[in-house]
């Protein structure tokens, strides 16, 4: 996706990407060694983050992009147009995107159409897709209208 289509601009983006990657600096990855950090934007303006957290019994982990919704859900922010997110292992970065369950849970507050998933390796190498690129068809909350 080209930059210049979204209605977010490029400091922005890059805003979003630096306080992905200082969220990343907290993630408690004692198994994997694989760092994320999320930066979410709502609708107005604000930046939530989250870092992925593990668990040596695995499942009551949570990713990143989770820990971010869930923290701007309980402080009153549902509307989200954006999410930057930075992963590796070690000083590795790599175009990561969110897992399914993290789809899922974007799905709930976003339209999949107009809601921009940043995958960045640094502030100037980055890809962007919308969530509805990365997850077709999707289930959310107009199929229960």
């Amino acid at each position: 996706m080209n930059v210049q289509d979204m209605n977010i601009s490029e400091r922005t983006i890059k805003d979003m990407i630096e306080k992905a990657e200082a969220a990343r600096s907290f993630a408690y990855t004692p198994y994997s060694n694989f760092k994320v950090g999320a930066a979410l934007l709502t609708a107005c303006g604000d930046i939530v983050t989250g870092c992925n957290i593990e668990n040596a019994a695995y499942s009551p982990g949570n990713c990143a992009e989770r820990t971010a919704v869930f923290k701007a859900v309980s402080e009153g922010k549902k509307d989200f147009s954006a999410i930057a997110i930075v992963a590796g292992k070690d000083e590795i970065r790599d175009y990561t995107s969110p897992c399914g369950m993290c789809r899922q849970v974007l799905r709930e507050f976003v339209n999949p159409e107009s809601f921009y998933v940043i995958m960045a390796k640094n502030i100037s190498d980055y890809k962007v897709m919308t969530l509805e690129e990365l997850f077709p068809m999707s289930f959310g909350p107009d199929n229960l209208k």
